[in-house]
C-alpha cells in the first residue's frame, strides 16, 4: 500500500519531520558538546565531561518523550482529516492493518529523514563553533573528535521513536469501516466504554497517587532530603504518566473552563465550539505544549525555591553571594537545555493547529455563506488559538510550580522553615510573551489562507 494513499502529500507529515530534524539537532548539539567537555577533562584529568554526558543524555530523552508525543498528534490529525478517503481504501478492499503499517512506514522515512538532516546541522554547527573558541583560545587546543559514535545511536533513537508515534497515532485507521465511505461520513468512532472507564481509572489512580507520593517527599524533607527527593521525582513522574494517560478527560474542561472568557459574539461562540467540538483534536493540540511548559516551570520553578531558601540560611555576605551566583548561572544553563522541549512542543502546535483549519476549509466556506465576514473569520481562528494555547500554557505553568517547589521542598525543607517556594517571575513572563507570539503564529497564516478561497470554492472541497 503506497503511502500516499494513505496520507497524502508530504506535507501534512512536514511537522513529523521539522520534530524529528529538532531533535536531530538538539542531541547532535549536546553529544558533541559533551565530546568536546569530555576531552577537555580528559587532558586535565578530571571526570566533568562522563557526567555532562550522563547529563545531556536525560536531556535528549525529555525531548524525545515531548518530540514523541508531539509526533503522536501530528499523525492523529493527519488521519483524521482523512478518514472519508481511508473509508474508501477500505471500501476497495485495503484492510486497516495494512492501511496502518502504510502510515508507520511513512511515518518512519519522514522522520529518519528530519533526523538524519538535523544530526548533520548540529553536528556542524557544533563544530565551527569550537574551531572559533579553539582560535580566539578560548578552547585550549586538543585532538578534538569530529563525530561521535553515539550520534548514530541518537539517530536510530529518534526514527523508532518517530515509528512508534505514528503507530500509536494511527489508531483511528482501523476504526474505520467500508460503510463509512458508503454512507459519506467517516468520523471517529468512539473508544469502547469499557476501555474508556479502565483508562479514567488509570489515569486517576496515577494522578492521586502519583500527587500523594509528591507531597510525601515533600514532607520527608524536612528529615531525609535523599529519600524525600526520590519519592517526589517518583510522585512527579506517577501524577505526569496519568495526566498523560487521561488527558482526554482533563484538557477539554481545562479549555472549557478558559473558554468561556471569549466573549459572547458570534466568532467568540464559534471559536469555542470548535475547541472543544473534537476532544480528542484538543487533547493532541494542546498536551505537547502542556508538557513543554511544564518541564521548562519546573525548572525554573525549582531553581528559583533553591535561590531563595540557600539565602535564608546563615552564611556570611561571600558565601551568601556566591552560592547565588552559582545558583544563578545553573539555573540559566537548565532552562536554556530544557527549553528546546518546549519549542519542539510549540512547532507542534502551531502545526497542528495550522492544519485543522486546513482540513475545515468546507466548515468555513459555510461560515462564509451564511454571513460571516473575513474579520470575524480571522477573530474565530485567533481566538480559538487563545482558548487552546492559554489554556495549555496556564495549565503547564500551574503543574511547573507545583512539581518545582515540590521538589524543592525534598531537597532543602530540613534546613529551611516552612515551606520552600519560588514564582520565577521572569521566565514566566518570558513564557506568557512566547505564548502570545504562538498564538500570533499559529493563527494568522492559516487564517489567511482560510479567507482566501472564496466560500463557493471552499463549499466544494471534500471533508
Amino acid at each position: 500500500m503506497r503511502r500516499n494513499l494513505t496520507l497524502g502529500s508530504l506535507r501534512e507529515l512536514g511537522t513529523v519531520g521539522l520534530v524529528a530534524g529538532l531533535c536531530g539537532a538538539y542531541a547532535a548539539t549536546l553529544i558533541m558538546t559533551s565530546s568536546i567537555l569530555m576531552t577537555m577533562s580528559e587532558e586535565s584529568g578530571g571526570s566533568v565531561g562522563l557526567l555532562l554526558g550522563i547529563v545531556a543524555g536525560v536531556f535528549i530523552l525529555i525531548a524525545l518523550y515531548v518530540g514523541a508525543v508531539v509526533i503522536v498528534g501530528a499523525v492523529d490529525t493527519v488521519v483524521s482529516g482523512r478518514l472519508r478517503h481511508i473509508a474508501l481504501l477500505r471500501l476497495l478492499g485495503a484492510r486497516g492493518r495494512q492501511l496502518r503499517t502504510s502510515v508507520m512506514r511513512g511515518t518512519a522515512t519522514v522522520g529518519a529523514t528530519g533526523a538524519l538532516a538535523g544530526v548533520v546541522v548540529g553536528t556542524l554547527l557544533t563544530q565551527v563553533v569550537r574551531a572559533v573558541l579553539v582560535a580566539r583560545d578560548t578552547l585550549p587546543t586538543a585532538d578534538y573528535a569530529w563525530v561521535d559514535p553515539q550520534l548514530a545511536a541518537a539517530f536510530a533513537a529518534i526514527t523508532v521513536a518517530a515509528t512508534i508515534a505514528g503507530w500509536m497515532g494511527s489508531r483511528g485507521v482501523l476504526r474505520v469501516t467500508p460503510a463509512a465511505a458508503l454512507a459519506g461520513t467517516a468520523a471517529h468512532t468512539p473508544a469502547p466504554r469499557t476501555s474508556s472507564l479502565w483508562r479514567a481509572v488509570l489515569a486517576g489512580t496515577g494522578i492521586v497517587g502519583g500527587l500523594l507520593v509528591l507531597a510525601l517527599g515533600a514532607l520527608l524533607g524536612e528529615s531525609n532530603p535523599g529519600v524525600g527527593f526520590v519519592l517526589a521525582f517518583c510522585g512527579a513522574a506517577g501524577s505526569g504518566t496519568g495526566l498523560l494517560i487521561g488527558a482526554r478527560f482533563v484538557i477539554p474542561r481545562v479549555v472549557s473552563a478558559f473558554s468561556r472568557v471569549l466573549g459572547s459574539d458570534p466568532a467568540s461562540v464559534v471559536a469555542r465550539r470548535n475547541a472543544l467540538l473534537d476532544p480528542l483534536r484538543t487533547t493532541r493540540s494542546t498536551m505537547g505544549l502542556v508538557i513543554g511548559v511544564t518541564l521548562v516551570t519546573t525548572f525554573a520553578s525549582g531553581m528559583s525555591a533553591l535561590r531563595a531558601s540557600v539565602n535564608s540560611w546563615e552564611m556570611d555576605p561571600a558565601q551568601a553571594a556566591q552560592a547565588d551566583q552559582a545558583l544563578a548561572v545553573t539555573s540559566a544553563i537548565l532552562i536554556c537545555i530544557i527549553v528546546i522541549s518546549a519549542i519542539i512542543a510549540a512547532v507542534g502546535f502551531v502545526s497542528t493547529m495550522s492544519l485543522t483549519v486546513i482540513q475545515r476549509h468546507r466548515e468555513i466556506g459555510l461560515l462564509r455563506s451564511l454571513g460571516f465576514t473575513r474579520r470575524q473569520v480571522r477573530t474565530m481562528i485567533t481566538k480559538e488559538s487563545i482558548a487552546l494555547s492559554a489554556s495549555a500554557v496556564l495549565f503547564g505553568i500551574g503543574l511547573g510550580i507545583l512539581y518545582g517547589t515540590a521538589g524543592a521542598q525534598s531537597l532543602v525543607g530540613v534546613e529551611t522553615e516552612g515551606i520552600v517556594s519560588g514564582v520565577p517571575v521572569a521566565t514566566l513572563l518570558v513564557i506568557a510573551a512566547a505564548g502570545a507570539l504562538l498564538v500570533l503564529v499559529a493563527s494568522q497564516r492559516p487564517a489567511r489562507r482560510a479567507i482566501a478561497i472564496a466560500p463557493v470554492e471552499a463549499l466544494r472541497i471534500e471533508s
